[in-house]
């Protein structure tokens, strides 16, 4: 796909269309649509799960422009994110621009669309001193091919998890300044269901308000440092939906409980301090649930 030659008109029309692929964030895309449309690059800061590659991708889909996705890590060096030569051919041929293989940057610079770096404070620092000059200029050096110009609509977006800190590094005040930021939070309990409701065709109200409330209690236990995002809402319903046709006739809040014992395990971290398990958290959250709240016990159904 070639770069557009200018970039989308945005309006409300546009923006309601866009809106169709997102469940809820009507003021965080409006926001981002603006950002991304006045030609600004934007940081989204938030946990993971929250609809900001979602967004992202509406926006792109709509606009008909790539979406280059990149995972921030230590391995993200500066070659990889612009490109190389490709050694055989050098060795034939010698260097030249014909040679050249794009990294993401130079890929989504060149086809006008989006660079999304996922945790981008997992990226080294060298690495993203490129991607600020790239930012700044529009533009891109090259050695042995020249400069590299982005089409109008290239932007480049970066996520982060504040709450986060293993294998991350302080993002500076001179990366902050290249972006507009966005803090995104936890979508409400009726839009997560209807997330689920639509990544696992369920139909079944009570199991995927029972699993986004399973879910969302991880995240205020005070024995737990990390909670699960809407993902493990996600994966517990289908697997729950599973398990009632493998077994049908189970007791409900027994196949909940299977269900988010293999969904949620791996998905919480367990304070330093405490001596719990992720399976005792998460069978306690089950019980406070199903037979602690008031009329608890009356949703021990059968499915």
């Amino acid at each position: 796909m070639s770069a557009s030659t200018t970039s989308p008109t945005v309006d409300g029309s546009a923006r309601d269309a866009i809106a169709q692929a997102v469940v809820g964030r009507d003021r965080e895309l409006t926001l981002v649509l603006a950002a991304v449309a006045a030609g600004r690059d934007i940081l989204l800061e938030g946990p993971p799960g929250t609809s900001k590659s979602t967004m992202l991708r509406a926006i792109t889909e709509h606009w008909d422009v790539p979406f280059v996705l990149v995972e921030g890590n230590a391995e993200l060096t500066p070659a990889r994110l612009v490109g190389h030569h490709n050694p055989a051919r050098v060795l034939q041929e010698d260097y030249s621009a014909e040679n050249f293989v794009p990294g993401p940057l130079v890929e989504a610079m060149q086809r006008g669309g989006f660079l999304y770096i996922e945790e981008l404070n997992r990226a080294p620092e060298d690495t993203l001193n490129v991607l600020l000059g790239a930012m700044a200029e529009r533009a891109v050096t090259v050695p042995r091919v020249g400069t590299l110009a982005a089409g109008p609509t290239f932007r480049v977006l970066a996520s982060m998890n504040p709450f986060d800190n293993v294998g991350t590094a302080r993002i500076s005040d001179s990366v902050y300044d290249r972006w507009c930021r966005l803090a995104v939070g936890y979508q409400s309990a009726e839009e997560e269901g209807d997330i689920v409701a639509r990544r696992t065709g369920c139909e079944d109200r009570a199991l995927i308000d029972d699993g986004v409330a399973l879910t969302r209690a991880t995240r205020i236990h005070p024995e737990l440092r990390r909670g699960s995002s809407v993902r493990g809402a996600i994966d517990l319903v289908a697997i729950a939906m599973e398990l009632q046709r493998i077994g049908p006739g189970a007791e409900h809040s027994r196949v909940v409980l299977d269900a988010a014992l293999l969904a949620l395990s791996a998905r919480v971290g367990v304070d330093e301090a405490s001596d719990a398990t992720p399976e005792r958290v998460i069978t306690e959250i089950w019980e406070n649930h199903f037979f602690s709240a008031p009329g608890g016990q009356r949703r021990a159904r059968t499915a």
